[in-house]
């Protein structure tokens, strides 16, 4: 789900902490359980509750953004890939920080306090009543919560990142040089706990989300929802620090990373100094180092920064992909998630990811791959890179269809200069309205509504309304911008009309319903659905709206002369408004009639599926692929540098996405959606070019060489040093 950083096999995972591990000194033998030091079991329980806590916190993020801080779109959707950027940027820091001072213990320690500080301060943002003085159900002082958040957010960044490179690192010191296999099984272990970990708080926060509570004022439960993580996050730290005793604790030995930078930076200052013609030139830029650096470093710093160039074009690919947990879980918002007896949440349609991983992998494994062999197609890794990538941009197409699709559910709501009218004929007889001067005529049956009809306002002047055999006219001023609408009921003395005034300009949100009731009774009555009161309502007046969340039945209750009368109301599906009748009273039965303001989402989640099902093969392709050509395209002792350019990669295309959607200006999601895809497209013919020209290298062979030059320098060293020591000796 999201783990470029961790989609690697175990046995990459073991070339990459296998040299610290070998060089690890033991203080004391370390207490083993079934083969395996126990100190192993407190890490990966660890990992599981950081995972938990990391991506059940932001499975629920983008949504806390929209509808508790009332951001829109752009803005949730830019603070939501600034915050994963930076958590992709920090496990540089991290990695510095235990390499170079810290140690890794240490470092887990205090970044994993700082990380619970952070998961706590984001739980505390979200408490509604917090600012909620006149209780009024809404925060009075949203800047309160949103620094809160902020600060939430960034410690949160500084704790899983800094944290990210160390965990898997330490755990793999803990063994010894002759458990190879228990190593390896390790990191088998340690990969299914962090996909354990996200795929279950993926299921489990939007479930809390979902839920209401707060103190004043029933809300979405946010604070459970990040309150859960941290609790997770807490566990994480006590488990980790209870077994300290039985560690095995590396001291740090510098980082390969800063060696790297140096020589860059020496061999690019070093060159500039040298720029005049009389210099000769050299093979490589490179070389213009090793003045000051040996042979093996230069030629390993060359074959990285071979890699690391492949990379440029990469960040494009995680700018379509994270944005699963933005624009993805978004446009589920706006879709039917009725799954039968169980009810979707948006974000929980993000667990469709990490099913299908842990599906795709051992198939496109076992089945994929072989046949594409057994076919004698040449799939290498660059190849299969840039499938990955193709496949990434159908995904986006595949979700620019499905919004199509959404946009034509939604309604039309009028501009400045219009009105919108819908009649409800709440009388015996059919009626007949004429929009005059001689705009438009419509016929309404007895119980029966119209949908939302637009006009010019400044055109509209009156009303002609028919029924039986009495006509009324009616003079019309209605405000631009608005909708309205009209009950007509004949009587025994004439035609009684009731404008209402419709106050809803969006379609409800979260898949939530809004409600009202008209009174059609001749007494007054005190109208209840569920366990909200619209309370009493004279002779043809109407309730104002209210909030109901989707998907469910309620129960009607209209009291009238003490005498209640229920029925249950019929499902109202997700992202509805109604306005619901109330004609008459039969022994204890209510009989009511329901008129659609504004219709459900009809759209299903499982529409998403497809492009979720595209996006996570491209993972496969990519992601998995990506690090095992990299990993054997560069030197045993250079892993740690290539998973900081990897990483790197990721924070760079969460940045593109804060560019590419703040400067496009679409109005369309579906069009942003495709200049998505187009990009990545035209990025993966690039890469494909590049890939093309590029040679693979032998690493193995060209170490064995700077092994054998060395040894050979060091033969010639030793016999220059006996040559110099007879000659003294002789003087």
């Amino acid at each position: 789900m999201g783990h470029p950083w961790l989609l690697r096999t175990a046995s990459e995972q073991h070339q990459f902490v296998g040299a610290a591990a070998a060089k690890s000194k033991s203080k004391g033998k370390s207490p083993s359980c079934l083969g395996y030091p126990l100190s192993i079991f407190f890490i990966v329980i660890n990992e599981f509750c950081e995972r938990f806590s990391y991506y059940g916190m932001r499975a629920v993020l983008v949504l806390y953004f929209k509808y508790f801080l009332q951001w829109d779109d752009n803005l949730s959707t830019a603070i939501y890939h600034t915050f994963v950027a930076l958590c992709y940027l920090t496990p540089i820091l991290g990695a510095l920080i235990a390499d170079s001072w810290l140690g890794k213990f240490k470092t887990i320690v205090s970044l994993s306090v700082v990380y619970t500080i952070g998961q706590a301060v984001m739980s505390v943002s979200s408490i509604n009543d917090l600012t909620d003085h006149n209780r009024d159900g809404s925060p009075d002082n949203v800047s309160v919560h949103i620094s809160l958040s902020m600060i939430g957010l960034i410690l949160i960044a500084l704790g899983t990142g800094g944290i990210k490179p160390c965990v898997s690192a330490f755990g793999g010191d803990q063994f010894e040089d002759h458990q190879e296999k228990q190593r390896t099984r390790f990191f088998s272990i340690f990969y299914l706990s962090i996909n354990a970990g996200s795929l279950l708080s993926t299921i489990i926060t939007p479930v809390l989300r979902a839920q209401e509570c707060g103190i004043h004022s029933k809300q979405r439960c946010y604070p459970l929802a990040f309150g859960v993580p941290a609790a997770l996050m807490a566990v994480a730290l006590v488990v980790f620090i209870v077994g300290s005793r039985m560690y095995k604790k590396v001291q740090p030995q510098g980082n390969i990373m800063i060696q790297v930078s140096r020589c860059i930076g020496f061999a690019i200052k070093n060159r500039f100094r040298h720029r005049s013609k009389e210099f000769p030139k050299r093979e490589h830029w490179l070389d213009w180092a090793s003045e000051k650096y040996d042979k093996r470093l230069i030629a390993q710093t060359k074959m990285v920064l071979k890699v690391l160039f492949l990379y440029i074009p990469l960040p494009m690919f995680w700018a379509l992909f994270d944005q699963q947990g933005s624009r993805w879980t978004l446009q589920a918002t706006t879709m039917d998630g009725n799954f039968g007896s169980i009810q979707i949440q948006p974000d929980q349609m993000q667990t469709v990811n990490p099913i299908l991983i842990i599906i795709m992998v051992p198939v496109v494994d076992a089945l994929v791959y072989p046949l594409i062999k057994k076919c004698k197609i040449n799939f290498t890794p660059l190849r299969k890179i840039t499938v990955g990538m193709f496949l990434a941009s159908l995904a986006f197409v595949a979700a620019a269809l499905v919004q199509v699709q959404i946009d034509k559910t939604l309604p039309v709501f009028p501009a400045a200069g219009q009105s919108q009218i819908k009649i409800i004929n709440l009388g015996t007889n059919d009626a007949t309205v004429q929009f005059e001067p001689k705009l438009q005529s419509v016929d309404v049956m007895s119980m029966k509504s119209t949908g939302y009809m637009t006009f010019e306002t400044s055109q509209l002047r009156s009303l002609n309304i028919a029924s039986g055999n009495k006509t009324i006219n009616a003079v019309v001023k209605l405000p631009g911008g608005s909708r309205h609408t009209l009950g007509v009921k004949n009587t025994a003395t004439g035609i009684d009309v009731k404008w209402l005034f419709d106050n809803v300009t969006s379609k409800p949100e979260e898949g939530n319903n809004l409600i009202r009731f008209i009174n059609n009774l001749p007494d007054a009555v005190n109208v209840t659905m569920g366990d909200t009161s619209f309370g009493t309502l004279m002779p043809l007046s109407a309730s104002n709206y209210n909030l109901f969340p989707g998907g469910r039945k309620d129960k009607i209750v209209a009291i009238r002369n003490s005498i209640p009368c229920s029925v249950t109301s019929k499902a109202f599906g997700f992202g509805s408004a109604y306005t619901v009748v109330i004609n008459r009273c039969v022994g204890d039965t209510l009989n009511v009639t329901y008129a659609e303001d504004i219709p459900p989402n009809t759209v299903h989640m499982a529409w998403q599926i497809p492009q979720y099902f595209i996006l996570t093969c491209a993972e496969v392709v990519f992601s998995v692929t990506g690090l095992e050509f990299s990993y054997s395209q560069a030197p045993s002792n250079m892993k740690a540098v290539l998973q900081a350019g990897w990483l790197l990669t990721v924070a760079v295309g969460n940045i593109i996405v804060l560019i590419v959607a703040g400067a496009s200006k679409l109005s369309e999601q579906w069009a942003e959606y495709v200049l998505f895809a187009a990009l990545l497209l035209a990025v993966c013919i690039i890469f494909a070019v590049m890939a093309y020209f590029y040679t693979y290298t032998d690493v193995n062979e060209i170490e064995a060489q700077l092994d054998e030059e060395e040894k050979k320098q060091a033969k010639k060293d030793q016999d220059v040093y006996e040559k110099q020591s007879e000659t003294v000796s002789q003087m």
